[in-house]
């Protein structure tokens, strides 16, 4: 005789379809690792052939460009390989697995992982941390609700967390010798061309960035940047799009300040553009002439004479005026257009002092 009472609310289901298709998930998971040691062992990297590849990579202007970024920590300056020259490294490196994945999102927030793993190697660099799914700006913060704005949020977090992880796992001295090389790559295929120095303010001026203030930085006029100078800015440029630093990190505010204002120094040079003076080059002697730095210091001793006019406080600024038009890589790379500019700078300061 059957006591039980049927339940009015149906049958209970089994739950064996879900915990089937779990286990075949983590059978499948457990089967692709396994096969990725496998191969890896099979087939390990050869570290010249690796290196060669590294090396030959990163002689494209293209990486070289987007290879290193700089940033300001406690006043000093520091550089270090990007996101991109990390991709390229593991890519190169082989038997290497690494990626971004969002563990959880919820209360506002999203939990993520960034991981790289040496396959053959076994080693293995993981970090997990949240990203609140919030956006600062000037005028404050605000919440971020489209997923698209909170995928690009997440994004942008996790590959800085995904370079730590790569070059975590790649000899350091692999990682120098690229860097190397791509700053040599930089300074001798780059062509300084009108083009590319548009493309330079363009790409500054989207984070409000002005010609006047990397004019400023540099300390000279943009249409005689040289190489060294352009690799410099092309790092602070990548370290702002990586969110490594701001503007006011690297630039100054221009000042408002109107000519009638402006002290004697800061105008000088405008002066010389508009109103160049004839110089005494028949002071300077064949053999000086073909000796840069001679010539140079013929230069100096003349400015040491002429700021005597002026007062102390003045100098300082005057001397950086004068060795700017000397910022070169090599003294071999000077034009003589840095000299006259020197010269008719000099000859400036000595003309102002005898009016004053």
């Amino acid at each position: 005789m059957d006591i039980a009472v049927a339940n009015p609310y149906g049958e209970t289901k089994s739950n064996s379809n879900n915990s089937g298709l779990v286990e075949v998930e983590s059978q499948r998971a457990i089967a692709e690792v396994q096969a990725a040691m496998i191969i890896a062992r099979k087939f390990p990297r050869n570290p010249i052939e690796v290196m060669d590849r590294i090396l030959n990579a990163c002689t494209r202007v293209g990486l070289a460009e987007s290879a290193m970024y700089s940033y300001n920590r406690g006043g000093t300056e520091v550089t270090g390989p990007s996101i991109r020259l990390a991709e390229v490294l593991a890519q190169e490196w082989g038997n290497i697995q690494f990626g971004i994945r969002e563990l959880d999102q919820a209360n506002g927030e999203s939990t993520v992982e960034a991981y790289a793993w040496d396959v053959q190697n076994n080693v293995r660099q993981v970090k997990i941390f949240k990203v609140k799914h919030m956006r600062n700006t000037k005028k404050g913060s605000y919440k971020l609700e489209d997923s698209r704005d909170i995928y690009e949020l997440v994004a942008n977090n996790g590959a800085r967390r995904l370079r730590a992880c790569i070059l975590g796992i790649i000899p350091g001295d692999v990682v120098e010798s690229a860097e190397k090389q791509c700053e040599l790559t930089l300074t001798t295929k780059m062509q300084i061309t009108p083009e590319v120095i548009s493309r330079m303010i363009a790409k500054f001026g989207e984070y409000g960035i002005t010609k006047d203030q990397i004019e400023k930085r540099i300390q000279r006029r943009i249409d005689s940047i040289t190489p060294a100078l352009m690799v410099q800015l092309g790092k602070i440029s990548n370290s702002l799009k990586d969110g490594m630093s701001t503007p006011s990190d690297w630039f100054e505010p221009i000042s408002s300040a109107t000519p009638e204002t402006a002290s004697k120094t800061e105008t000088l040079k405008d002066k010389l553009r508009s109103e160049p003076t004839p110089t005494d080059k028949e002071t300077l002697t064949v053999e000086t002439k073909s000796d840069p730095e001679k010539r140079r210091t013929e230069l100096s001793k003349k400015l040491m004479d002429a700021v005597k006019s002026y007062p102390k406080s003045d100098h300082e600024k005057m001397y950086g005026h004068f060795f700017a038009f000397f910022q070169c890589q090599t003294m071999q790379g000077l034009k003589e257009e840095d000299f006259e500019s020197a010269e008719q700078y000099i000859e400036q300061l000595v003309k102002d002092a005898k009016k004053a």
